[in-house]
């Protein structure tokens, strides 16, 4: 009985000794295999938040390699860091040429190797004080012993571990180690041991050892299934979310859901119920469809702080952004089919897929990048995608030939191109390109194709604070229709150009003005002028001029909204009118009374009478007049409020003044009346003394 529990007791230990320095003792289909020297090596152990404390006291040793998976410098670094845990692991133990149980590498020095992704579990990366990707770390006994930064060659990180393997068994390291090149297979020169280990596997086949080497394991790998992935959406359907289950499916994963919440009790959300489920189906296998019951879930929804139902948002993981666009089937539907794609991450082009996607893709941001980009700007990078949404397609590139064609002389850029028409990110600081909310401001301000379709999603944005040269269109008459967006289109890159001219122009006049201000006080000798002309910033604030942007809007589906606002009916033919929206007005005829058509010429000469000061045409309205005298008043207000407020108290005090005037004019002034007696008089005025007596 004794004999039976000691055995017992002793094939545990010998199991999880195994299990702890990874013993090439299982072969799981679940993992991939690789081989070196012909020796099956196990894969990298990763470290997680659930298995992290436990692994790091299971060794003395333990080598880790800090990474991001979108950092270049980690993907080039992961070969060799691959090779040298191989070479580690099928090394020999000095205790082999003396004992004759042979003993393994990582049992002899008790070392393991490992790896951690700091962008899934950012907080162990933080707690090992990792700043930057990749980095090395030889913990031991769960401490930080040593470290290497950056993507070092294979000697640098094998002498780290050299060097702490040789102080705690100092004699039983060689002084020179023969090491592989990153990605090999092999030693270079491998020994007569290793060929005889090599042959073991490939018996019977060729005796060309490096062929069976390199050959031999693959083939045999290549039967194991690999790990299955888990599919989205397997029923169609969509799924109802709890507290539990949202933390669980969602906040908890990196897997993309697209999510209603919703109340049963609003119409808004009765009405779209049909086109969600509808959206479910088709996202079968591709998407997470899920949905929130917020009479039920109160306070799920109060965390997520919705500002009315239904509210449609788009998670990964932590992060989120809000579906702001029409309810329709075909609209989810396309917006989950550009989510996805934009999830699969940023993209890496070259100028032959850059040329493809520009004939798919009306705007493309591109992220320039060389190889001394760090991962702090990948990482920022990687948080951009998410916003763009519907919106805008986003790529990274190290493409020579994209450097020239776009005039790239420092990295990393960012720009945006719009039909091949570049606008570039102005700051250049690595704080800039980092600042994820500024980069986001930039981008919404250019994410809108040069002629887009003005759609009840975006009206605001492209109408608002701005003047339009508004394109009203007929779909329906493909020629014509094709016709008219292509002069919009050449219109609003001459203006483009034009405004481009003038602003340097403008700019070169105030430098010019600054210099001859510098000529005239040093031929002066007046130092103080010449101060005050070195302190003079040329400031090309813009601010004060609005910008003209163009746009089209489809005539037959908006009629009844363009008949009762300009007046204009889409059986007349195409029109194009420029808007002020800010101001309620709106021009649609040119300087010689004709109406404004979809022609170069037309648009061209229209804007510059427009956007004069004061304008040269007279504009309509798009209110009535009462309308416009309340909407003035508003807007005064709200653009001068404390000047408002001023005006208002002058005109309460002068309107306080008046009346007191007029009520002391109609109570009249104090006078003696003509027939008192003089003794009353007297009397009244002086009255008796104080004793009583009189005078």
């Amino acid at each position: 009985m004794r004999l039976a529990s000691l055995a017992l007791f002793l094939g545990a230990a010998a199991l999880g000794t195994a299990q702890a320095i990874g013993a090439e003792t299982s072969d799981s289909p679940d993992q991939k295999n690789t081989y070196f020297n012909g020796k099956r090596v196990p894969p990298l152990l990763e470290l997680t938040p659930d298995n992290y404390d436990k692994e790091v006291k299971l060794s003395k040793f333990l080598v880790v390699k800090c990474f991001s998976p979108s950092c270049p410098h980690c993907i080039d670094f992961a070969p060799t860091y691959q090779t040298l845990y191989e070479y580690y692991y099928t090394s020999k133990a000095p205790s082999d040429s003396k004992s004759a149980t042979p003993t393994s590498f990582e049992k002899y020095y008790d070392i393991r190797f490992a790896e951690l992704n700091c962008v899934a579990y950012g907080d162990l990366c933080a707690k090992l004080d990792i700043q930057s990707y990749p980095q090395t770390v030889i913990l031991k006994d769960g401490e930080k012993a040593d470290t290497v930064k950056g993507g070092k060659s294979i000697s640098v990180i094998s002498g780290m571990i050299e060097g702490v393997l040789e102080k705690e068994k100092p004699g039983t390291r060689p002084k020179e180690l023969q090491l592989p090149e990153p990605g090999a297979t092999a030693l270079p020169n491998t020994s007569s041991e290793s060929e005889e280990a090599a042959e073991k596997p490939a018996k019977g086949e060729s005796n060309d050892i490096t062929g069976v080497t390199k050959t031999t394991p693959q083939k045999a790998d290549s039967t194991k299934p690999s790990k299955p992935t888990k599919t989205p959406n397997e029923q169609g359907i969509s799924v109802s979310l709890t507290a539990e289950s949202f933390q669980t499916l969602v906040t908890m994963t990196q897997e993309p859901w697209f999510i209603k919440f919703y109340a049963p009790w609003c119409h808004h959300c009765q009405a779209m119920a049909s086109n969600w489920q509808q959206l479910a189906k088709e996202m079968k296998g591709k998407l997470n469809i899920g949905e929130v019951n917020c009479d039920a879930e109160s306070r799920l929804c109060k965390e997520v702080r919705l500002r009315g139902y239904p509210t449609i948002l788009f998670f990964r993981g932590g992060e989120r952004v809000e579906y702001n666009g029409l309810r329709g089937l075909g609209d989810f539907i396309q917006y989950a089919e550009k989510a996805l794609d934009i999830c699969s991450g940023v993209q890496d082009v070259d100028a032959a897929s850059f040329k493809a996607l520009e004939e798919k893709e009306d705007v493309i941001f591109v992220y320039f990048y060389d190889h001394a980009t760090t991962s702090e700007d990948f990482m920022a990078l990687e948080r951009l995608p998410l916003s763009l949404i519907g919106h805008a397609k986003l790529v990274k590139t190290k493409d020579p030939a994209l450097y020239e064609r776009f005039k790239i002389t420092t990295w990393p850029r960012l720009l945006v191109s719009r039909e091949g028409r570049p606008t570039y990110y102005t700051p250049l600081t690595p704080r800039e390109m980092r600042d994820t909310h500024l980069v986001l401001t930039w981008m919404k301000s250019v994410w809108l194709p040069i002629v887009p379709e003005l759609t009840a999603s975006n009206a605001r944005e492209i109408m608002d604070g701005k003047i339009v040269v508004l394109g009203i269109l007929n779909r329906e008459d493909q020629e014509t229709f094709l016709s008219a967006k292509r002069e919009m289109k050449r219109a609003a890159n001459e203006w483009m150009d034009k405004q481009i001219q003038l602003f340097q122009l403008e700019r070169q006049n105030l430098r010019d003005a600054k210099q001859l201000r510098l000529e005239e006080a040093e031929d002066r000798n007046d130092q103080r002028a010449l101060r005050a002309a070195k302190s003079i910033r040329i400031s090309m604030d813009m601010s004060d001029r609005k910008e003209v942007t163009f746009a089209w809007v489809d005539g037959v589906f908006w009629q009844r909204w363009i008949r009762t606002t300009y007046g204009i009916d889409i059986k007349d033919g195409e029109r194009v009118i420029i808007n002020d929206e800010d101001n309620r007005r709106y021009w649609d005829m040119t300087i010689t009374g004709s109406p404004i058509v979809p022609s170069r010429v037309s648009i061209l000469e229209t804007i510059s009478k427009v956007t004069a000061s004061p304008p040269l045409i007279k504009p309509k309205l798009t209110i009535s007049s009462f309308e416009k005298i309340f909407f003035d008043i508003r807007v005064t207000f709200s653009e001068h409020p404390y000047l408002s407020f001023g005006c208002i108290a002058g005109i309460a005090l002068g309107c306080a003044s008046w009346f007191r005037g007029r009520i002391r004019r109609n109570r009249g002034h104090f006078r003696l009346e003509d027939n008192l007696p003089i003794k009353e008089i007297k009397e009244g005025l002086l009255g008796n003394t104080a004793n009583g007596k009189k005078d």
